[in-house]
């Protein structure tokens, strides 16, 4: 007999993201929250509903969710937000997440966590720095109070914080951790090999797809190109041994940069440039209409994406086992928070010093801090550790308990704050 898990499963995932949508608006609260809670409460006691088990398929799963996750946060960054806010995204989603897990990363020297090497911390907190643009989004589209600059340092930050961590785990932490020793000046210069290739190849991909999408005039190709292209970009980092979320990412805002120009430029100018030339400035790659509604899928998109991963967590939930482990996991909450709490405090210092970065106020410092909510990719690189690894267990626990702590924890705390506290417009986040 045929049978329908598939078909089951994909009804169990609209319709919680359905009910989860209609109650959060209902309630005006996040729907992330509900989300959560629904997947658990679904896998807990609705087996039934999703019949396909998602964890022994995580890789899979992993593979196909990853791009549609990326893209749709890519695709909310304008290239003049970035040029704009170029100097205060490195710092934040560079500077001081390299900065955090160095710290986190000293803390091998107290044994927080007995019996860890120097490397496995360094893996760590790289995957408990990462954080989720998706729940970041779920959290604050439903404040209309928040000025669209600390909007973009949020988005490029969540973005660019990603691809970093995936950096650090994947060609610093990850082998340190598995060999026991690493050599720091061949590690560095992997790392820095790794970003710039990783970087020329998005670049290289989103130009090419940008002026395939000259060839045609319909939203829906122009949509499945978007898609196209973060797959292919992808998989394409992944078989060249260097990041495939980074290559993904520049990708994707390489494209909407371009799109940008077109969109954007005076056309009652007739003046002759290399740019112009080089992309075709005749021929139109889209309108402002059907970059709408590319917005809007995309979203959903990586919405349903996302949900599938909860899915996942929710059977990675094991109280009893976050129970056993509920000592590391609530230190290594308080110390991300912590750190984060710091390194955005620095980023307000220096903002109120120099004109490179944006001067966020308390109320910036604040938003910014709890905007740091964990998710789908620390559950991605925490799956991605080998099993012979005797320590997993405990990198599982503790990046489960994380991830749902900083989402309710911090979610809730912004949420209360823009609910109950926040009355009078934000003109005190940019000075």
């Amino acid at each position: 007999m045929h049978s329908f898990a598939p078909e089951i499963t994909l009804i169990t995932i609209l319709a919680i993201v359905v009910l989860s949508d209609a109650i959060a608006n209902r309630l005006k609260i996040p729907s992330v929250f509900l989300l959560l809670i629904g997947s658990y409460f679904i896998y807990t006691y609705f087996s039934f509903a999703v019949p396909i088990d998602l964890v022994s398929n995580f890789s899979t799963i992993i593979l196909f969710c990853i791009p549609l996750i990326f893209m749709g946060d890519a695709l909310h960054l304008h290239f003049s937000d970035i040029k704009k806010h170029a100097w205060s995204i490195f710092f934040l989603a560079v500077v001081a997440v390299a900065l955090s897990i160095s710290i986190g990363a000293s803390l091998h020297y107290f044994n927080i966590f007995e019996g860890l090497s120097l490397g496995a911390y360094v893996a760590l907190f790289a995957i408990n720095m990462a954080t989720d643009a998706v729940s970041v989004q779920s959290v604050l589209s439903r404040f209309n109070r928040i000025k669209h600059d600390i909007k973009v340092l949020i988005e490029g930050e969540s973005l660019g914080n990603d691809a970093t961590a995936v950096i650090a785990f994947f060609f610093i932490g990850l082998p340190w951790m598995i060999d026991g020793k690493i050599n720091a000046t061949s590690a560095a210069l992997d790392a820095l090999r790794v970003f710039s290739v990783s970087t020329l190849v998005g670049l290289l991909i989103g130009y090419l797809f940008y002026m395939v999408m000259k060839l045609y005039s319909d939203k829906r190709g122009e949509l499945f190109s978007f898609i196209i292209e973060a797959y292919l970009a992808y998989v394409l980092g992944e078989e060249l041994h260097i990041s495939g979320i980074l290559t993904l990412i520049v990708a994707i805002i390489a494209t909407k940069a371009w799109i940008d120009f077109d969109l954007n430029e005076d056309n009652s100018k007739k003046q002759k440039s290399f740019l112009r030339t080089a992309r075709l400035s005749k021929i139109q790659s889209t309108s402002k209409d059907r970059l709408e509604y590319i917005y809007e899928m995309a979203k959903e998109f990586g919405y349903i994406a996302s949900v599938v991963i909860f899915f996942a967590l929710a059977e990675m939930v094991d109280f009893h086992k976050l129970w056993e482990y509920k000592s590391e996991i609530i230190i290594m909450f308080l110390t991300t928070t912590i750190i984060r709490a710091t390194m955005m405090a620095k980023f307000a210092f220096i903002g109120a010093k120099t004109q490179q970065i944006a001067p966020v106020g308390k109320e910036g410092w604040f938003i910014l801090t709890f905007s740091g909510m964990k998710g789908a990719l620390s559950i991605i690189l925490v799956h991605l550790i080998p099993d012979s690894f005797e320590y997993k267990e405990l990198f599982e626990a503790v990046t489960v308990g994380v991830v749902v702590l900083s989402i309710f924890v911090y979610g809730l705390t912004l949420w209360a704050y823009f609910t109950l506290f926040k009355k009078d417009k934000e003109s005190k986040l940019f000075k």
